[in-house]
């Protein structure tokens, strides 16, 4: 399990002060790029390395409780293959111990033809190995 925080600045939220729900989905994707980095990965190391890069097929939130303005949100990080293409990100949002949400991200394991067309491959043994997927 991977965790990483963003500070929630008033530009996230509605005229409430409250998180504005699609503010959740950039923060499920950079949280996973966080998770990558941490693993010494990033897009644009994927692309070099393996010549391939991972695009979300789908995407889910709940939202069980606000998250505000200056709130600290902690977003814990787990992964799991899905198939032979495809792995899932899965995410828990907190804020002050409190459970504000959870989601998920499915993405696809594709590779980058020389005309910048991408196409869904098997995963590769050697990235599941560094997210820790067996």
């Amino acid at each position: 399990m991977f965790k990483t925080s963003f500070t929630i600045e008033w530009g996230d939220c509605d005229e409430a002060g409250i998180v504005f729900y699609p503010n959740y989905f950039y923060w499920l994707d950079c949280a996973f790029h966080h998770f990558l980095r941490e693993r010494g990965l990033s897009q644009r190391e994927l692309r070099k390395r393996f010549g391939a890069v991972t695009p979300i097929v789908a995407a889910h939130a709940d939202f069980k409780a606000p998250a505000r303005y200056d709130d600290i949100l902690d977003v814990e990080v787990s992964v799991q293959k899905l198939g032979e293409t495809r792995f899932q990100a899965d995410y828990k949002f907190s804020s002050g111990g409190k459970l504000v949400g959870t989601g998920y991200e499915t993405r696809a394991w594709a590779t980058v033809n020389a005309d910048g067309t991408i196409k869904g491959k098997p995963l590769d043994a050697e990235f599941l190995s560094i997210l820790g997927i067996t």
